[in-house]
């Protein structure tokens, strides 16, 4: 087995897995938290305005995610206005610490939001632009970062740039204000990211062992393997990068807002 190259896959795994999660769940706190700040002491009942949707779809993805890995749900609660301590939603949930598959899924469930948000916005595009989806999916799936990755970036571009080419439609404007909603609470709490973290070694540890198995048996099988997951990262890059157009585009406008009241005062 060549030592270099099955680290190489791993961490290219890595990086377009948990890499690409992970920041753009810091990028996402850091917007849409200058977002609401932006509203000074409107920004809470902003917050709630956006949270109707944002808050069940962010809760939920925590729920699903709890399901699928087999935790049991002790509490949940989808959207709830408490202004003693401003929680808009929470999932409480228990699992066998000694579970492998129960202990990975304290990671996916601590991302959900943002994983989850993801999959969710490309199918609000599927049934409203299906004609795009078609589109995009096909620039996206000519992404390879493994062999090319200046040409796959360009294949998300281009996938990007299709996207504006259906801005007169009622359904892109649809699409954009769904996502806007969802995107202001992809925001991961601190109990999201420390539950994540709990079960990230786990995460490793899978990886690791699948990549030495496919390594051992043949490398143009860990080489198969590591495409596949790169292909995925690509898809998700391509919708954080909406998500992520969608918070700018936001956050000019609350500094907008912000401008005016201030011009007010």
């Amino acid at each position: 087995m060549d030592f270099g190259y099955f680290i190489l896959n791993f961490i290219l795994q890595m990086a377009f897995t948990l890499g690409f999660i992970f920041l753009f769940g810091k990028v996402t706190a850091f917007l849409n938290g200058a977002f609401y700040r932006n509203f000074g002491s409107r920004g809470r009942n902003v917050c709630y305005a956006t949270g109707f949707i944002g808050t069940p779809v962010h809760e939920a993805s925590h729920a699903l995610m709890c399901l699928i890995f087999g935790h049991k749900i002790t509490e949940i609660k989808l959207f709830s206005l408490d202004p003693s301590d401003g929680t808009l939603g929470y999932v409480r949930h228990s699992y066998n610490p000694k579970n492998l598959y129960q202990k990975v899924g304290c990671l996916f469930i601590g991302i959900a939001p943002v994983f989850v948000g993801s999959l969710i916005l490309a199918g609000i595009l599927y049934l409203l632009l299906p004609d795009l989806f078609a589109e995009v999916s096909s620039k996206v799936g000519e992404a390879d970062f493994a062999s090319d990755a200046g040409g796959a970036l360009l294949s998300i571009l281009s996938a990007f740039a299709l996207m504006f080419t259906y801005i007169g439609r009622w359904q892109w404007w649809v699409f954009l204000l769904v996502g806007s909603f969802i995107a202001l609470h992809m925001t991961l709490s601190r109990e999201d990211v420390k539950g994540a973290l709990s079960g990230i070694v786990a995460y490793l540890f899978i990886f690791l062992a699948v990549d030495a198995v496919l390594a051992l048996v043949n490398t143009s099988l860990l080489s198969s393997f590591t495409g596949g997951v790169l292909a995925c990262g690509a898809f998700l890059l391509f919708f954080f990068c909406i998500f992520l157009v969608i918070e700018l585009v936001l956050l000019v406008i609350s500094l907008i807002f912000r401008a005016v009241s201030r011009r007010r005062l």
